[in-house]
């Protein structure tokens, strides 16, 4: 009986370190909804192939193989033919041979977007298309995205998206946002399993920060135009081929580029080309749709981006806008729901589905508008009652204004997404203050937006992407994983902490952890910043360095980076300043000749300080122009490469706060 006593013990013991000794659940972001832990790891070497093993899997093996190198710099190689031990395979399946999520029944069945990963002495990558077969590989590359091992825990992974539409929505219409950071963001949004990046291309600052003056009010289309010569935005704008680049990286990167030109409201951009398009009645960021030349303005604009072999809005969608027109006059009205009807319909006859915003109740009437394969983004239930515009046929996106409209500095909406309200408490079926069945379909997803309203107020680029990365983080879980989220906010938090935003990406300009310190700065060194693995220093930084000066010309550069620039002598006053996004900003210090000074600059999301001798001497953090207000002075410091400057910089220290 003892005996018996003791196998049963070492039994149970056995059982009990075999159960422990099962690999957790790897915590990626978005979180995978189904995995089934087992022993041992995959280790990833130089040696490690990459299997084609179907057909139409070739991106996705060059995107995974790039990647890896940039981020571990190991260089896998690709091959066809029969797997072997120590192999990444990729397979594309029929659809009745995927495995199907336990993890609750999902909206929308892993058909479209779902994969499975086995990870054993092989790692076994089957999806039903190419798109399953990239977020895959996103997945594993978060796996191993922890700066340290290129191991991979053994255990089979199922995951699959609750909602369709996964988006992101950015005004460039009122803020230029270059080229190169809308690049960018699609590299970032892929890493994250976000498909959808809606670029609204038109639009135009309020009235009443211009001194109610139309004429005077910022307005701008971001679209290179030959219909209209001169239409495009002198500040900036997007030239056709580098439009279509954009759309068809966005595809290898499983994000599908909606472009909007919004009208007949939203619309001074227009107006100011042809003001006699403009409503003497409701302001001129309204188009007169009284007058028959309106709609044949929009029609040729509309064509020379979707007509021909080669069309400039290349994806299988666009957005007509229709948002926030006047409804006092009940005729207007009818005439808006003419011309809605009309764009649907033009949009359609080049082979694209129509998108709007929802303002259909706003502008409520009896002139039908098309519904049958039309999308509505649901953003004020004022503008469109969701019950209503479901129950006609609409398909609906989830735009909720007052949950995930980011504003910078704006003084409403938000400044910064609360994203642990949205973590915990929301999903893209609850469209402000109507709550819908979560597997109601009619509800495609949802999308966050960051509307910069607040023309010229000194918002950089980087202040925007410092507000849209952590809530892109929140919400590619949100609309992923949906309800069935298992961590707690806190470990959430603490996690997206940890991911890079995508190999090779650095937007928010994180510096390593240790100080990066400097005994001599040259001048003249182009690639200063890539000796020490950074190129700019991000919110929160301090940046300081002993000075010896000599008297420098106006316009003398100590560093640079493609998004800024940090003077000893300022172009205006010679003065210690910075300039960014057409800002130039002074301080109010400048060195004496010969004199010898401790500088540090210190910068967060709200302002930059100057310290001399350890004494802060300046704080730029912008000026209140209206009640809540502020224009931003804010930088990430740049530091690429140095200037040509004659005085001697020494002790150069770069750290985080």
């Amino acid at each position: 009986m003892k005996k018996f006593g003791f196998l049963l013990a070492v039994a149970v013991v056995a059982a009990l370190t075999m159960a422990q000794a099962q690999n957790a659940k790897p915590q990626v972001i978005p979180e995978i909804k189904e995995w089934k832990g087992a022993t041992g790891s995959f280790t990833v070497s130089n040696s490690t192939r990459i299997v084609e093993a179907s057909e139409g899997v070739a991106e996705q093996a060059a995107a995974l193989k790039d990647d890896w190198q940039t981020m571990h710099g190991q260089q896998l190689t690709i091959t066809k033919g029969k797997a072997q031990a120590g192999d990444i395979v990729m397979r594309i399946v029929p659809e009745k041979r995927m495995k199907k999520s336990k993890a609750g029944a999902p909206r929308f069945m892993s058909s479209k977007e779902g994969y499975t990963i086995t990870i054993g002495d092989k790692v076994e990558i089957t999806a039903n298309n190419a798109t399953g077969i990239y977020w895959a590989t996103r997945t594993l590359l978060q796996m191993a995205d922890n700066g340290q091992s290129v191991s991979l825990p053994c255990g089979t992974i199922v995951d699959c998206p609750d909602f369709e539409v996964r988006g992101f929505m950015l005004d460039c219409g009122r803020k230029y946002i270059p080229m190169t950071y809308l690049e960018k963001l699609v590299r970032i949004m892929g890493y994250y399993k976000m498909n959808v990046l809606q670029i609204h291309l038109s639009d135009n600052g309020m009235r009443g920060t211009f001194e109610n003056d139309w004429s005077r009010t910022y307005a701008a289309f971001r679209m290179e135009c030959d219909t209209y010569p001169g239409l495009a935005a002198r500040d900036g704008y997007y030239t056709k081929d580098e439009f279509r680049a954009l759309q068809r990286l966005g595809m290898k990167c499983g994000v599908e580029i909606i472009p909007e030109i919004d009208a007949p409201a939203h619309s001074l951009a227009f107006t100011h080309y042809k003001p006699e398009l403009g409503s003497e009645r409701f302001g001129h960021d309204h188009l007169d749709i009284t007058n028959p030349a309106t709609t044949e303005f929009l029609d040729a604009l509309w064509r020379e981006y979707l007509e021909g072999d080669n069309p400039v809005f290349i994806g299988p969608k666009v957005h007509i806008g229709t948002d926030e027109y006047n409804n006092s006059d009940q005729a207007v009205v009818e005439k808006f729901r003419e011309l809605t009807d009309h764009l649907i319909r033009y949009v359609e006859s080049f082979g694209k589905q129509a998108c709007l915003w929802g303002s259909l109740t706003h502008c409520k009437g009896e002139t039908p508008v098309k519904v049958d394969n039309v999308i509505m983004s649901l953003w004020y239930n004022g503008y469109a009652e969701p019950d209503s515009m479901l129950n006609l046929g609409y398909k609906g996106i989830s735009v909720p204004d007052g949950l995930i409209y980011i504003v910078p500095k704006a003084g409403y909406y938000f400044d910064y997404l609360n994203i642990e309200k949205l973590y915990n408490e929301w999903t893209p079926n609850i469209v402000r203050q109507k709550t819908f069945d979560y597997d109601d379909q009619r509800i495609m997803g949802g999308m966050f937006a960051v509307w910069n309203d607040i023309c010229g107020n000194g918002v950089s680029v980087k202040d925007i992407h410092h507000r849209t990365y952590p809530a892109l983080q929140t919400l590619s879980t949100k609309f992923w994983t949906g309800k069935n989220t298992t961590l707690s906010f806190a470990e959430f938090d603490a996690l997206r902490h940890k991911f890079s935003e995508a190999p090779g990406v650095n937007e928010m300009g994180r510096l390593p952890d240790a100080p990066i310190c400097v005994d001599k700065v040259m001048p003249g060194q182009k690639d200063f910043g890539s000796k020490y693995g950074v190129i700019e220093a991000g919110y929160d930084y301090s940046v300081s360095f002993h000075l010896k000066a000599v008297k420098e010309e106006k316009g003398t550069v100590l560093f640079s980076s493609p998004n800024s620039v940090f003077y000893l002598a300022d172009p205006a006053t010679g003065r210690l300043g910075y300039e960014r996004d057409g800002f130039l900003y002074s301080f109010s210090f400048a060195p004496y000749n010969d004199e010898e000074v401790d500088v540090t600059v210190e910068g967060d999301n709200k302002e930059t300080r100057l310290k001399i001798n350890g004494k802060t001497v300046e704080r730029k953090y912008g000026r209140t122009y209206a009640k809540d207000k502020m224009t931003s002075e804010t930088l990430f410091f740049p530091l690429q490469s140095t200037g040509n400057f004659r005085s001697a910089v020494t002790n150069l220290k770069v750290e985080k706060k």
